[in-house]
């Protein structure tokens, strides 16, 4: 029977059946044949949905848009670039930072790549970057925007593994950091190599004019950590606030926002969001097959007699992420895969909240790796191109975070020092 679910889930998805119905139908196929009561169904749905933490997405995403379009995202887009503009590649430079901050308040990669690539793909090409490193950098930076807190795949994993989502916010800050370090590194001596010119050194006066305006857009992200992190407010309290916030400087201090755009903000937000739920709910439809056909403990008992070293069991796990990253969405692999490895991995020694980080940073790579990378696609939109270019100007980006991968994988203090911080 879990043959036939997989094989009918694999033919649906070649059929560009979408995900979550894909998921769905197949399960509740071999359920049905089974002899299970379909009564179960919507009620394990409407169950899986019941959790007050997943009510941050919505509101992080509300943020998310409404920073992308009420002027929040290009005031601090003209800050960074009279900052470090000056610096070789500079653009490149100012599109890493820039989507890092956006990182910092939107949860979705998607989100990131699209408002900072609708800005800065135009301008880099502009200033004689070659249009496909422009795409690549774009979609690979805009990655960060589930590793950086918050991050949408972090309070999933949080409420599936009912581990403190405080904690695996701070545990991707400094992975989310060095990931963005090296980025940069590697677009300054790119930079240098093909002879990408720098911006106009900005003058103090312009840096401090700049810097002012930014400042409200800046607090975003002191607000959400800070609040989460001083007690102040959940994950959940920190969403509505962020939203909030947004909104108002958008319509009150910025003034690019009007009363007759939040109708379509509600709709973007309303269908990104929808998009995650319907996964969720068909992942439990799947995990409801998997608990009563027992597959976790049968799949965990063989692995531990088979794989003994955790190292081979991580190495193992990474090469399975990336190849479900090239045809599934982050959320669904998470949903899909966590019910499995978490007795696994206690079994084994490894931290919970490292791991969380391991499998984020997959997650990452699945948003850039081919055919099915949500990136890809969000920056395939914006700049009018054919997928495939993108692919090509994405693929150094893909080896840069294979190796940022492999040290946090190694280096399980990165991820954990920051949580010892954290109640």
């Amino acid at each position: 029977m879990t043959l036939l679910l997989f094989s009918l889930f694999v033919i649906l998805l070649l059929f560009r059946v979408p995900i979550f119905v894909s998921l769905a139908l197949s399960t509740i196929f071999v359920l049905w044949q089974q002899g299970f009561t379909m009564y179960t169904i919507p009620q394990r749905i409407f169950a899986s949905l019941d959790a007050t933490t997943l009510m941050a997405i919505p509101g992080f995403v509300f943020a998310g848009i409404i920073m992308a379009r009420g002027g929040i995202s290009k005031y601090l887009i003209e800050c960074l670039r009279s900052w470090v503009g000056h610096l070789p590649g500079g653009l490149s430079v100012v599109t890493i930072l820039a989507c890092m901050l956006f990182a910092a308040i939107s949860g979705s990669s998607p989100a990131t790549a699209a408002a900072i690539g609708s800005i800065m793909i135009p301008g880099m090409v502009n200033a004689g970057y070659d249009k496909k490193y422009a795409m690549g950098l774009v979609a690979a930076s805009g990655t960060l925007g589930i590793l950086i807190p918050p991050s949408i795949p972090l309070i999933i994993y949080g409420t599936v593994a009912e581990e403190s989502i405080g904690k695996l916010f701070m545990a991707g800050i400094l992975p989310g950091i060095l990931l963005g370090l090296v980025l940069v590194v590697s677009a300054i001596l790119f930079a240098r190599r093909k002879g990408y010119g720098r911006l106009e050194k900005a003058s103090w006066d312009e840096r401090l004019s700049s810097s002012l305006k930014a400042v409200w857009g800046a607090l975003l992200p002191v607000i959400i950590l800070g609040s989460i992190y001083t007690g102040v407010a959940t994950p959940t309290e920190a969403a509505v606030v962020s939203s909030l916030y947004a909104l108002i400087i958008s319509i009150f201090v910025y003034r690019e926002m009007r009363w007759s755009d939040f109708r379509q903000i509600v709709k973007e937000t309303v269908n990104t969001s929808a998009m995650i739920f319907f996964i969720i709910s068909a992942a439990m439809v799947f995990a409801l097959y998997l608990t009563n056909e027992q597959v976790p403990q049968q799949v965990a008992e063989w692995i531990s007699q088979s794989i003994t070293n955790k190292w081979i069991f991580l190495i193992a796990a990474n090469i399975l992420f990336f190849i479900l990253g090239t045809f599934l969405e982050s959320v669904a692999i998470i949903l899909i895969t966590l019910p499995i490895f978490l007795p696994i991995i206690k079994q084994m020694g490894i931290d919970v909240i490292h791991f969380a980080i391991i499998m984020t940073v997959n997650m990452e790579l699945a948003m850039i790796t081919p055919p099915v990378g949500l990136n890809l696609f969000v920056v395939s939109g914006i700049a009018k191109e054919k997928l495939e270019t993108v692919v090509r100007g994405v693929a150094p980006f893909i080896l840069i975070m294979v190796m940022i991968l492999a040290v946090i994988v190694v280096w399980p203090d990165l991820s954990l020092y920051l949580t010892q911080y954290v109640k």
